[in-house]
Order: structure tokens, then C-alpha cells, then sequence
């Protein structure tokens, strides 16, 4: 058998620390067997010969842009089985202006609601709310989140827009606050997987920072997702 390839995709926004972050994962794919390449630019996924020997894309591109001839690239490997894969912002809210990418993932991220602004002091920190990321029953069974229980996170709680085509392993629910206009609970997914063409998409929205990255269960999830997304998981 021939060594299943991964391709690390990172850049956009530094906020979201693209470099530090996919390192941590680097390791937990190397001794899963995969060789991993490295770009700081999306443009590799214009490269139809490398896209072609990919098995699994970890993205970490937050905002940013893509351009015609490399989404082109990234839609049709993962329609012939390459997978997708990512965390917060890197997968969820990449390249806004491309609603073909859009369509793609299946959700994005629309905001992440604030403290009461008596709190805020205009920091990272306004947005860091404790919140549940609970289980689906899907989720319960799903291979991604077998075994796993509900957990707390303090950090920021993604409010996604999503369509139906998603298989949702868990959700988070923003409450109604006397400060914020929507006026009943909300449901959004957390965890979510897809499956287009041939190919397996993944996508977790905890991992604003480093430290959501190390929590063991977001851990956990993401590095199982990876395994899951990876062509040579789907034709098994």
C-alpha cells in the first residue's frame, strides 16, 4: 500500500495563530502514517497533479480569498474522494466572497455573540462565553464522537448558518439575553461532517486559540475527523 499523503493548507488571518495551530497537528498525522506537506497558500490547490495525490486537506485559512482556478482544484478533489478537514474559522469562515465554498462546507460562521457590554473592554475576551457542546444521537454513535460526553468550553461559541445536507454530531445553544435581539434559543451545529462526491468533509468550529486546540475532547474530535475525512478512510 502506497503512504496516504495529507496536505496542510494554512494562512488567512493571523489571529487564529494558523502556523502554531496545525503543528500541533502535524504529529498526530505523521504517526498515523501519513506524509504531510506543508503551503502558506491556497494557490496548491490549482495544482491538479498534487491535488490528485492527496488524501486528506487540513485547513487553517481564516477569511482571506481563493481564486477561481485553485477552488476549482479543491471542489474537484474532494468530488474524487480527497478529504476536508478543519477547525473554527480556518474551515468555517474561509473565503467569504466565494459562495461556491460556501456551499461546499455546509456552514459558516455568521458571528459569536459577546458578553454583556458592561463586560467588554474591546478585547479577545469579549466574545469568550462558557457554553455546552452537546452530543447529538448521531453523535453518540458516530465514529468521530463515540463514547464522548457533553462539555463545557469558555472560549467563543460560533453561531453558524447552515443548510440540511450536514451530518450534525453536535450542536451549542445560544441563549436569549436581555442584551442581545433574538428573542428564543438558538441551535447550531458544533461538529458536523458531509459527504460530496466521493469525498468526506469535517469541520469542528471550537479551536479559536491554542488552548481549545489542547482541551482533550476537542482534541479528540478533531483528530478522529481527520482519520474519518481521509480518502483512505472513505474507501475502506
Amino acid at each position: 500500500m502506497s503512504t496516504p499523503q495529507a496536505l496542510v493548507v494554512r494562512g488567512g488571518w493571523d489571529g487564529h495563530r494558523p502556523v502554531e495551530a496545525t503543528d500541533m497537528y502535524i504529529p498526530f498525522l505523521e504517526e498515523s502514517g501519513f506524509t504531510v506537506r506543508v503551503e502558506e497558500s491556497n494557490e496548491v490547490y490549482a495544482d491538479e497533479a498534487a491535488m490528485a495525490a492527496t488524501d486528506l486537506i487540513l485547513q487553517c485559512v481564516t477569511m482571506s480569498e481563493i481564486s477561481r482556478e485553485a477552488f476549482a482544484g479543491l471542489r474537484g478533489a474532494v468530488e474524487r474522494g480527497t478529504g476536508l478537514a478543519g477547525w473554527h474559522g480556518g474551515i468555517a469562515d474561509s473565503y467569504r466572497n466565494t459562495s461556491d465554498y460556501l456551499q461546499l462546507i455546509g456552514g459558516q460562521f455568521a458571528t459569536h455573540p459577546s458578553k454583556h457590554p458592561d463586560q467588554c473592554g474591546n478585547g479577545e475576551s469579549d466574545n469568550y462565553l462558557p457554553y455546552t457542546v452537546e452530543l447529538t444521537d448521531l453523535g453518540r454513535s458516530h465514529e468521530i464522537t463515540a463514547g464522548l460526553d457533553d462539555f463545557t468550553l469558555d472560549t467563543e461559541q460560533y453561531w453558524v448558518l447552515h443548510d440540511d445536507l450536514i451530518d450534525v454530531l453536535a450542536t451549542t445553544t445560544h441563549p436569549v439575553q436581555p442584551y442581545h435581539p433574538w428573542h428564543r434559543p438558538i441551535v447550531s451545529p458544533a461538529v458536523w461532517t458531509r459527504e460530496w462526491g466521493a469525498g468526506r468533509i469535517f469541520v469542528a468550529t471550537p479551536g479559536h486559540s491554542l488552548d481549545v486546540l489542547a482541551d482533550a475532547n476537542v482534541r479528540t474530535i478533531i483528530e478522529r475527523g481527520l482519520l474519518w475525512a481521509s480518502r483512505t478512510a472513505s474507501a475502506s
